[in-house]
């Protein structure tokens, strides 16, 4: 599914210009990137700099990676992404509000710093996470980059976009969706963080760098399905990435960094094992999913499935006017979130509640702000008001209360206690 919005999944090759023999620095003169021009040997997917024998020049060979702007290439991409597995409809999701509003908020503030799924089994977890692609909003990239940076923001750029425009080049920049990325459990740490190509290393005299899944989900989403089943070495990968916000892969000598700054959204059954408390602490919001049962809905769950099984296109079609409803309202509250405020009164409640309930660091704090702020949005006003912190401050502290590792996570009853305690 991350093939439909994201970068190709086909191999990609970075070369970067650092010669492994000296080169005297009068012979090296600024780089040139001509966009969509290739020069000596054909490098595919990424961006390729090689050093050529008897020439004072480097020459740099763009191909496009994470996005196309070539029209009949933009039509084929089109084509691919209706051959896919169609995904169930956000809007046809039925119940789960809490679930859903939580990925909504985090879609409008990435900075919320993601939403960890806890539930029974069957409850519609993972479904409802794959189905928030359709609503994703599309953000500025520059053509080209593996790492789908951005053209303003230094911190989500790679190394060669930023050297490039520090130059002053101009690079072709387009609109594309953010990307959403599967973590499998069974991945290797080298396809997740990217590989570096020794043997190319040590003959041609470049760092040859193939990009991972972490370089995929810059500014996107990284979703781990079962995250409470992940082997331990990645975990430690994905918290040294979310609290960095840069990934680096040391190898024989050689070093290669890139930005991954991307919403972590975990999903898993809580009888199946429980989160390392470092990892369950990188995740901003919680959220709890129990098995509906009301009957009727029950029924109403049922034939819904039913009716997308047997003719998914037309149940997708069913929903259109909805989702698109819903992708403006997202649109509109990400277009207003700067304007948002949340009076220094309420900032000081929301602090003494954390404090209270003696909640370890400030991200609790930081994140029912970011929250409350985003609720306020995407209801479309521009002022935060209590209601909205008491909807999201359980969600935002309830896994941070946790101190003895056998204890289970707090289902919001002692934070919504003590928030009525102190906002009366």
């Amino acid at each position: 599914m991350a093939g439909l919005l994201g970068t190709s999944s086909s191999s990609t090759a970075i070369f970067v210009s650092r010669p492994l023999y000296s080169t005297p620095k009068s012979t090296i003169p600024s780089l040139s990137l001509p966009f969509g021009q290739s020069h000596g040997r054909k490098l595919y997917g990424g961006v390729g700099v090689q050093l050529k024998k008897g020439r004072s020049q480097f020459h740099v060979a763009v191909s496009n990676v994470a996005t196309e702007i070539n029209p009949a290439e933009k039509a084929q991409k089109l084509a691919s992404e209706e051959s896919q597995r169609p995904v169930y409809p956000f809007a046809a999701i039925v119940g789960q509000d809490e679930m859903k509003l939580c990925l909504l908020l985090n879609v409008i503030d990435p900075k919320i710093g993601g939403v960890m799924i806890m539930g029974d089994r069957g409850t519609g977890k993972s479904t409802t996470v794959r189905s928030l692609v359709d609503l994703l909003p599309e953000i500025r990239v520059v053509a080209g980059d593996p790492f789908n940076s951005d053209p303003e923001d230094p911190e989500s750029m790679g190394t060669e976009v930023r050297e490039s425009i520090l130059k002053g080049e101009q690079l072709p920049v387009l609109m594309t969706k953010i990307n959403m990325v599967d973590l499998p459990l069974g991945a290797t740490e080298d396809r997740v963080c990217g590989t570096i190509d020794i043997e190319k290393a040590l003959t041609e005299g470049v760092k040859a760098f193939e990009p991972g899944l972490l370089a995929k989900a810059n500014r996107g989403i990284l979703y781990v399905d079962e995250v409470n089943l992940l082997d331990d070495h990645l975990v430690d990968v994905l918290l040294d990435s979310a609290a960095s916000g840069w990934n680096t892969v040391e190898r024989e000598g050689i070093s290669i960094s890139h930005p991954a700054r991307f919403i972590l959204i975990g999903s898993g059954n809580p009888e199946e094992g429980e989160l390392r408390p470092q990892l369950l602490d990188r995740f901003g919001m919680h959220a709890q999913v129990g098995t509906v049962r009301d009957a009727e809905l029950r029924v109403k769950i049922v034939e819904e499935r039913a009716r997308f099984d047997k003719n998914p296109k037309e149940f997708r079609d069913s929903y259109k006017t909805e989702q698109e409803k819903l992708q403006e309202q997202i649109s509109s509250a990400r277009s207003n979130l700067s304007a948002v405020q949340i009076d220094h009164e309420l900032r000081v409640k929301i602090s003494k509640v954390c404090a209270e309930l003696n909640v370890d660091g400030l991200r609790g704090d930081i994140v029912t702000n970011r929250a409350a702020k985003a609720l306020a949005a995407l209801k479309g006003r521009d002022t935060v008001t209590a209601e909205d912190i008491a909807t999201v401050i359980p969600n935002c502290l309830r896994h941070r209360l946790r101190k003895d590792p056998l204890e289970s996570i707090d289902s919001g009853l002692l934070v919504i206690e003590k928030f009525y305690e102190v906002f009366s």
